[in-house]
């Protein structure tokens, strides 16, 4: 039955395409983000599970350290 109603739809054929080239936009979009960061910044973000509410300065100015909100 939901086959026969897929295949009764016109330009249905297209849905794949289109969720497939969402997947890989956002996919390459992540990695271009992930690889620009500086290294600075991802310092500061993988230490900030192990610090307390201690400021530390990351030196970056990401404003995700509480040293970096202060500063802006």
């Amino acid at each position: 039955m939901k086959k026969d109603i897929l295949t009764s739809l016109e330009g249905v054929d297209i849905y794949p395409v289109i969720s497939l080239l969402i997947f890989v936009l956002f996919f390459v979009g992540m990695a271009v983000f992930v690889f620009t960061m500086k290294r600075s910044h991802i310092d500061a973000m993988k230490a900030m599970p192990l610090e307390d509410d201690t400021v530390s300065s990351c030196g970056s100015g990401c404003k995700a350290c509480p040293s970096c909100k202060d500063k802006h």
